[in-house]
């Protein structure tokens, strides 16, 4: 695809709070912001951990430029737990009504009154087929800046921190994304064992909530099961090869039906 934006057009920036939405709204503004009007956005959820505030002020001021924030009108706490009471739902096959509701359901409302050209991701070099896929299935005004310049997700971590930015605190604390602590849309039981130890009152606070609802979260040897019959030794893949995705569009593949 030839991306030639012209002169006074609108490109917007996805910033998810984690490193790669970061070094992709910098490299936006440093190669477009000269010609182009650039608006960098933000999904806030309450449930993400309370440093994922601090780093975005942090990359305000490194792309020194003010990150609008997209809240769905009908969640305007943005509170996960609070979704997750109204529908009376978690998680399942059909992803998580969080993400609905709290992404996509809050881009779509940005939109309405926000026309743009032009919009950026954070998929990095090794995403490739998955930024094909959302050209092909979802939108075909994709600038895949970091894949266009190789630039790797270690690459966006070693970016900031010779930036002298700290990444974000979920990342040190050994998560695999800056996603919300205790993600549903997470089904390994490294991860929730891993939730369990470092944020003990959110892995509780997930369990009762689950067995209220009548969701089980983890799947342990292929069976489904609630969090509060998780074993400590029980184990699944390790936490980096985990690939949570909280995403505001469908990237929809063939064969599979939006959300």
């Amino acid at each position: 695809m030839n991306i030639q934006p012209k002169r006074g057009d609108t490109i917007v920036v996805w910033f998810s709070c984690g490193a790669a939405s970061a070094v992709a709204a910098k490299k936006t503004i440093e190669k477009y912001g000269m010609d182009c009007c650039i608006k960098v956005v933000n999904n806030p959820v309450k449930e993400e951990h309370p440093d994922n505030r601090r780093f975005l002020s942090d990359i305000e001021t490194w792309i020194n430029k003010k990150i609008e924030i997209a809240i769905n009108d009908q969640y305007p706490d943005c509170s996960a737990q609070k979704v997750w009471e109204d529908r009376k739902y978690m998680s399942g096959n059909d992803g998580a009504p969080c993400t609905v509701q709290l992404k996509k359901e809050a881009r779509k409302q940005w939109e309405m009154k926000n026309p743009f050209d032009w919009l950026v991701l954070g998929f990095t070099s090794e995403e490739q087929a998955r930024a094909d896929n959302f050209i092909r299935y979802e939108r075909r005004n994709l600038i895949p800046i970091l894949l266009h310049e190789g630039i790797s997700k270690q690459d966006c971590i070693h970016i900031l921190q010779k930036e002298g930015i700290e990444i974000p605190e979920m990342y040190r604390l050994g998560y695999p994304n800056a996603n919300c602590i205790g993600c549903v849309k997470a089904s390994s039981p490294t991860y929730w064992n891993h939730v369990r130890k470092v944020d003990p009152r959110v892995f509780e606070a997930r369990a009762k909530l689950s067995r209220e609802l009548g969701v089980r979260l983890v799947r342990v040897k292929g069976v489904r099961i609630f969090l509060d019959e998780l074993k400590p030794t029980d184990t699944g893949a390790s936490l980096k090869s985990m690939q949570i995705e909280c995403g505001i569009f469908c990237e929809t593949h063939p064969g599979k039906s939006n959300s």
